[in-house]
């Protein structure tokens, strides 16, 4: 075949097949034409093994068969055996050129006469297409001629149809350019090598000449230029019938599809997998974030494609029914999320209140607290009911998904149930993400429609966000015109109200709520509509938050929970968003506004608040003293720190509720608690909250977890969960799912920790933290929070440095005062440090490093990005200069 290194290739693949080709452009029908595949069969043969089915893998433009090497190996698996047959398309790779210009239908043809001389059209077993680029359009034309052999399809960024109302990905228009299009793609290498360049990390230099090897002249990159020369899309185009055939044959395919996506592709954009997501809605999707087009090297696809496989044509059910049948049941029947309104629709007292600043005088005391805007229920349920008409009126459908881009309060408040009124998606993706993270979070949840502020209008623009838009507020004409916008929400509130509008069914989707991105990029949370009432039940079976309750919602996941408790909620002066934004002098106004008996807020707001609270009058302070019921959730909080909490809040009960965007909340522990629990490995976190069950699976001498759960005390493992109000499942991220449902019924949280003697849960960091060191698993919050008892020593993260196995912990410690600048600690600091962990948990810190401040994660300004910390602590002890993380 090729003398050239073909890295990851078993030699034993490589096959030639002599072919009649039947393909409409063959002057002579019939004629043998010799192709070029790899072919793992002797492999599984060799090894004894019997197939469960065929994959048959297809490449696109300018690749060959050496994009699937890694499906080709992990093929060869006793516990899950398939055959992969991956063809060199006719004038591509190591197959013959044959000197004509094939197009679509000859393509689809010469697939089928391939897979007729395989044998593959009888059987036995299934077959499976795998396709990449072109290649997706040409495996789904042979797909639909064969659907009797024809079980599943898996797709890597491809395209089956183009909307002509769009112009095709500026790459393809350079290269289609009668100026550039021979010399691009057959005189030079330019188009194989800027396709090449489309993996992110980049390809190894082996990797390369293994892609470049059968396109070594200009006669063998022929096909490369004919390729592109037959992009289907103007509709005089000779390929554009069979092109828009197979593009609605598409969407009456049935059986089982993966979507594998590198979402950072300038080709096949994201805007194609929402196309064909739309044509096949049953898909499993699985969206690789900052993938590029080479999404086969850019990330491991092989793992995946053989789990999706095994899931869908193993024995038995698939993982997701499974989990589905296991998993934990509320025991009373479902109450609509919203049912408080309804209920309390002619009562005149507050429901939602907005507040504006307090005055800036801080001696002229605030008499009457700020209120901005309020609603009282029966206020709320018309104005819920108004929205519900309006959007139903412009074309909002029952599974549509609606981003809101509007600030907490009551505005989002009422378009947040009016959308769950009526089946809408709810999309709550908040600017604690980012600009950048934001926009990801938005392109990969593809809203039908965005609803925002101006602001978020303009950034919309600007940014690209999807959805037909929605105004919050009037706009002129021009304005109106300029961003889009197609309707606006006062217009949608002279909608009159319905009585024939469906209810949504309990487990139809709710929302999608994101989480930090602290450990990674925010992943989409789908909630059912029976789910998140369950969330609104265990809230309320934990704490007793009964109708009638005042609660300040300074936390954002908790803001929508309000309506649906009964409870009057008030939204503080704040960037709920940017939590350090509340002072002590905004959350008393917006207690005394409700004389609220709750509060919801989050570490870094109760920081600021504590930090702010010299700013307070003495009915400020009286209106804080009311409170019974203190609940801080997002992150852990240090006990001194609630001390604190408590003397300004001195008849409330101090709750630190342990959860995730995935399952909020799963345990609760008090102040008083966290001190009878004293010190130990970890954060105390209490105990299930009400209708929750908590295990650990023990981790292995590597780190990684068992598949055994256990309560037993002094077990560290993975934290799983199980309850009603647990999560649906991640949005196009099949396999992050596939991993965390891997025990039925149960979440792998991503945490670890341990129970103590008691029943209580302790958590001791992130798993993907763990410190494999060469004496065993190490996990950090321990040390972390002895370092802290050090005078002058703010935040800490302990870090693992070096290969796994024989890594070594290092602290990274904030100081107070911050330090100048990053670098090794001072000598007295450092040896206090060591001494301080060495006592409290026996461990040896490698060394002591300081910063001014950690880098944390936007929404709660709390959680360490260990990962970043932990590769900048590497290079930092490498010697050179040592820079900002």
């Amino acid at each position: 075949m090729t003398e050239v290194p073909l890295p990851g290739v078993d030699p034993a693949w490589s096959r030639l097949l002599s072919v009649p080709s039947t393909a409409p452009v063959e002057p002579v029908p019939g004629r043998p034409r010799s192709w070029h595949l790899l072919d793992n069969a002797a492999s599984l043969e060799a090894a004894g093994l019997t197939p469960r089915g065929t994959v048959l893998a297809v490449h696109g433009n300018p690749t060959w068969s050496y994009l699937w090497r890694t499906v080709l190996a992990a093929g060869v698996d006793p516990a899950n055996p398939w055959r992969v047959v991956a063809v060199d398309q006719l004038d591509m790779g190591f197959s013959e050129r044959t000197g004509l210009t094939r197009r679509l239908d000859d393509r689809v043809r010469d697939l089928a006469d391939l897979t007729a001389a395989l044998g593959l059209d009888d059987g036995p077993g299934p077959v499976v297409t795998l396709a990449h680029d072109w290649g997706g359009l040409i495996s789904s034309g042979w797909a639909l001629e064969h659907p009797q052999v024809h079980r599943g399809t898996i797709l890597t960024n491809t395209a089956v149809h183009h909307d002509g109302a769009e112009q095709i990905p500026a790459a393809l228009r350079l290269a289609l350019a009668p100026a550039a299009h021979g010399l691009l793609t057959e005189t030079t290498t330019a188009f194989l090598d800027v396709t090449l360049r489309l993996a992110d990390p980049p390809l190894s230099p082996e990797v390369r000449r293994a892609y470049l090897a059968p396109y070594a002249t200009r006669e063998r990159r022929a096909a490369i230029r004919t390729f592109v020369a037959d992009i289907p899309v103007p509709a005089d185009h000779p390929s554009h019938a069979r092109f828009e055939q197979i593009a609605a044959g598409v969407a009456g395919l049935q059986v089982p599809a993966l979507f594998l996506w590198g979402i950072g592709d300038p080709v096949f954009q994201e805007r194609y997998l929402t196309d064909l997501v739309r044509r096949v809605p049953h898909a499993d999707v699985h969206r690789f974030e900052g993938a590029s087009h080479l999404v086969a090297e850019s990330r491991d696809i092989a793992t995946p494609v053989m789990a999706w496989l095994a899931d869908r044509f193993g024995p038995g059910p698939t993982r997701r029914e499974l989990h589905q049948q296991r998993r934990a049941h509320a025991e009373d029947p479902h109450v609509p999320f919203h049912a408080q309104l309804a209920e309390r629709r002619a009562d005149p007292g507050l429901a939602v209140v907005d507040m504006a600043p307090s005055p800036q005088d801080p001696g002229a005391g605030a008499r009457v607290p700020p209120v901005r805007a309020s609603l009282n229920w029966s206020e709320l349920a018309e104005r819920v009911d108004r929205l519900a008409a309006g959007l139903a009126a412009a074309g909002v459908r029952p599974g549509d998904r609606v981003n809101l881009m509007v600030p907490p309060g009551s505005e989002l408040t009422a378009l947040i149930y009016a959308c769950l009124r009526i089946g809408a998606v709810i999309v709550v993706a908040d600017t604690g993400l980012g600009a950048k993270g934001l926009t990801r979070a938005l392109k990969g949840a593809t809203p039908a429609w965005l609803v925002g502020i101006r602001k978020a209008l303009v950034a919309g623009r600007a940014l690209g966000w999807p959805g037909t838009r929605i105004s919050l507020e009037a706009l002129d004409p021009v304005t109106r015109r300029a961003l889009g916008v197609a309707h606006t929400v006062p217009r949608l509130l002279e909608t009159a109200p319905r009585a024939d509008l469906p209810a949504p069914a309990p487990d139809a989707d709710a929302a999608i709520l994101f989480t930090s991105g602290s450990t990674g990029p925010a992943k989409g949370v789908v909630y059912t509509h029976r789910q998140l009432s369950a969330m609104r039940d265990a809230v309320r079976g934990t704490y007793g938050l009964a109708a009638g309750t005042g609660l300040v919602a300074g936390f954002a996941p908790f803001a929508l929970l309000g309506p649906a408790l009964g409870a009057t909620s008030v939204t503080p002066d704040m960037d709920v968003t940017a939590p350090k934004t509340l002072t002590a002098r905004a959350l008393a106004d917006a207690a005394a506004a409700i004389r609220a008996t709750a509060v919801f807020l989050s570490p870094a707001a109760i920081a600021n608040v504590l930090a702010t609270q010299g700013e307070l009058d003495p009915g400020q302070r009286s209106a804080l003293g009311s409170v019974e019921l203190m609940l801080s959730a997002g992150a852990p909080l240090p006990e001194p720190l609630l001390a604190q909490l408590q003397e300004l809040m001195p008849a409330a009960a101090l709750h630190t509720p342990y959860g995730m965007t995935e399952a909020l909340p799963l345990t609760d522990v008090t102040l008083g608690t966290i001190r009878r629990a004293g010190t130990g490995n970890g954060v105390c976190v209490g105990t299930a909250v009400h209708g929750a069950a908590l295990g650990v699976t023990p981790l292995r001498p590597d780190g990684t977890p068992t598949d055994e759960v256990t309560t037993e005390a002094g077990t560290t493992g993975e934290i799983v969960a199980r309850a009603p109000h647990v999560k649906d499942r991640y949005d196009r991220l099949w396999f992050t799912e596939h991993r965390s449902t891997e025990l039925a019924g149960w979440h792998r949280t991503g945490d670890v920790g341990h129970f103590d003697a008691a029943g209580r849960l302790w958590v001791e960091g992130r798993l993907a933290h763990v410190i494999v060191a060469s004496q065993g698993v190490l996990t950090p919050v321990a040390s972390e929070h002895a370092a802290r008892t050090v005078p002058g020593v703010g935040r800490v993260a302990v870090v693992g440095v070096g290969p796994a196995g024989a890594q070594v912990p290092v602290a990274v410690a904030e100081t107070v005062p911050p330090a100048p600048r990053p670098g090794l600690a001072d000598p007295l600091l450092a040896g206090a440090v060591r001494e301080a962990v060495r006592q409290a948990t026996g461990l040896d810190l490698a060394a002591v490093l300081v910063l001014p401040e950690h880098p944390t994660d936007i929404r709660h300004n709390s959680k360490i990005d260990r990962t970043l910390l932990a590769g900048w602590a590497d290079a930092a002890l490498a010697g050179g200069r040592i820079r900002n993380p």
